[in-house]
Order: C-alpha cells, then structure tokens, then sequence
C-alpha cells in the first residue's frame, strides 16, 4: 500500500482510511451528506495525489497525442487542458484523462490512480516518435480545492487573479509560498474551483495554508465517497464503473470528446459507430419509488427481462433520491423512458432523465 504525501494529516484528523487503486486514502471524515454538502455550497479540500502524471516533451509530442487520444489536442494552446480518453483496438477505453498544454511542445497527462501502469505502457508502446516521456506520478501530489467559495477563499494564496482562470483553463504561478505550482479551473465535483498540482516535498505546506485562509469560509477536508457522490450528480464517468476497457466513448456518451478530425486509435470503427449507432447507451436515470441502486444491479424492463446493469449508483444527497448511471438498449435511452432496477429482487421503477442530475 502506498502512502500520499498527505497520508499521515488525514490520520490524525480521524479520516477513515481504505485501500484505493493501489493507495491507502482518506474515505470519509465527517460523514459523506455532511462532507458533499460542504462542496456544494462552500469549499472543501480532496487529496487525490494518487492521480498519475505523464511529461510528454519534444517536437513530436502533439503527434503522439494525438495518434492515442480521441479529442483533438491540436486546438489546445498553453494554458489550456482538455478532457480526452485512450481508445482501444476494440472499441472500448483504455482509460480517460486530462491533457494540459504546459508550452509548446510539452503535455502533461493525468490519467487515473488503478491505470497509471497500463497507461504508461500503451503510450509507451505508440511512441515510435521519438517523444521524451516522465511519469511524475511518485513525486507529485495534487489537490481538489472544489466549491463555490473556492475562488474567494483561495486568492489570498496567490499573486494572480483566481477569477479570470476560466474553466479548463489553468496558470502556472506562485500558491501558499510555492513557486510554480499549476492551479487548474478543473475538478470532479460541478461545483466550481481548482486543482492544484505540486511537489510532494511542498503539497504539506500548501495544504496547511490552504486551510488556515479557508478557515473563516468554513473549509473542510473531504473523501473519496463524497468525491463519488458529487461525480456522480454530475453523470461525470467513473473509469472501472461506467467505462472501461469493452464500452465505447460513442455508447458512453463521450462523441463530445471523440473527434474524427484526425485519425487516432481505432478511429474507423468508432467512426462507423457514430454515423451508423450503437445498440446501448450509457443514460442517467432517477428512482420514481424508494430505494438506493448499486453499482452491478440489474436492470430490468416492464416485462422483468434483464436489459443492463447498474455502472454506477447512489442516494443523492442533494436531491434526496436514488439515482444512477447504467447501460441500456437504445431504445430505452430517451428521456422518460421507463426502466426498472432490481433492488434485492424487487424491481423498483427508475425513468431516464437528462443529465446532470444536479443542476445549479
């Protein structure tokens, strides 16, 4: 089990550590409700150093970018990251990741915790370019600064204006006494803020700063169940739940970021599937009768037939219902639509919905 640079600070605050992608990490402190409704309507503070980092550097960078990603990294300038995924040769992910354009002809990938090896190796295995290429992941840290009182609570930390950092944008400049740190407009969670990546030697100060400006905004630590509870009011994919190596981008919902500009791994296919459809989409949906769906229970139709599986599944605390993400035939994808979930064999009525489920 590794450690976080971080790990001992959750431990002594009482957080509740699990084993997770390889990492032992904060689960929860207070409790998940308490812990996602500090995001929703203030800030609160994720460790997620257990996130892989890859430098890509040279003249051929871009061009092995963009020979294993589907989104079309040719339209990113420095300073800005865009959300991608590596296809497969069969028509499912390899994993899904951010890419950042840190100068020209440098990238940073952050890809997941549970793929950083697999990850490495099919970059590695295309890389016939000549591109220079670092994993990072054991010397850096990063956190989730996430909430709508991000912004004001944070800028006493830095000498630029966190404001003007637009959405999948990022800078590279001085956090908590810390020169050069990248402080991204991302997150998981919907709820506004940054990410702020750093060198394990320097994320214990940053994090200790982090929480003495936010201490008058109410500034909390916060784990990994309220991270997926967030995630998931938002219909933001979870690798090894609603994608993985056998659904494609086109059935997971992901043609936004799937771009035929240019040709990449397994580009034809998914092509086809595009122009031609799937059988089974990836859809939202919402109990309309008491109970919690789980991630792997079936779904069902009005005649009792399994048609998919739950991929992901919660009560949402901020709207007091079950809620879900699951494959299901395409016809049953539209919004409305009437599905049923096997909740220990009762099925309960769900309907489609639009996502994202928590809409501001």
């Amino acid at each position: 089990m590794k450690n976080t640079a971080l790990t001992h600070i959750h431990e002594s605050l009482g957080a509740k550590m699990v084993p997770f992608a390889g990492y032992n990490m904060p689960v929860q402190y207070e409790g998940v409700n308490i812990e996602h409704e500090t995001v929703r309507s203030g800030v609160g503070v994720f460790d997620v150093s257990h996130m892989g980092e890859f430098l890509l550097t040279g003249p051929n960078a871009l061009a092995l970018i963009q020979k294993v990603t589907s989104n079309d990294a040719a339209t990113l300038t420095v300073g800005r990251a865009q959300y991608s995924c590596l296809p497969n040769n069969d028509g499912g992910i390899v994993d899904d990741l951010i890419v950042y354009k840190i100068k020209e002809e440098q990238y940073l990938l952050v890809v997941n915790a549970s793929n950083i090896d697999k990850d490495w190796e099919w970059i590695s295995k295309h890389n016939d370019l000549g591109v220079d290429m670092r994993n990072l992941s054991d010397d850096y840290s990063l956190l989730a600064i996430q909430g709508p009182k991000a912004v004001e609570a944070m800028q006493a930390l830095t000498s630029i204006d966190l404001s003007a950092i637009k959405y999948y944008h990022f800078e590279v400049a001085d956090f908590a006494g810390i020169e050069h740190v990248i402080i991204s407009a991302t997150g998981y969670t919907g709820s506004g803020g940054f990410e702020i990546y750093a060198k394990n030697t320097e994320i214990e100060q940053i994090w200790n700063k982090v929480f003495e400006a936010g201490a008058s905004f109410g500034i909390k630590p916060i784990g990994l169940a309220a991270r997926d509870t967030l995630r998931l009011e938002m219909g933001f994919c979870l690798y090894g739940n609603d994608i993985n190596d056998t659904t494609s981008p086109i059935e997971a919902g992901l043609g936004w970021i799937t771009k035929f500009t240019k040709d990449f791994t397994n580009s034809e296919a998914l092509k086809k599937q595009k122009e031609e459809g799937v059988s089974r989409k990836l859809v939202g949906f919402e109990l309309t009768e008491r109970g919690i769906p789980r991630h792997d229970y079936e779904i069902v139709n009005a005649a009792g037939e399994v048609i998919g599986i739950v991929t992901s599944g919660t009560q949402s605390p901020s709207l007091g219902k079950g809620i879900g993400l699951g494959y299901v035939p395409t016809e049953l994808a539209t919004e409305g639509s009437e599905i049923f979930i096997r909740i220990r064999k009762n099925d309960v009525a769900a309907k489609v919905v639009k996502l994202p489920f928590y809409k501001k």
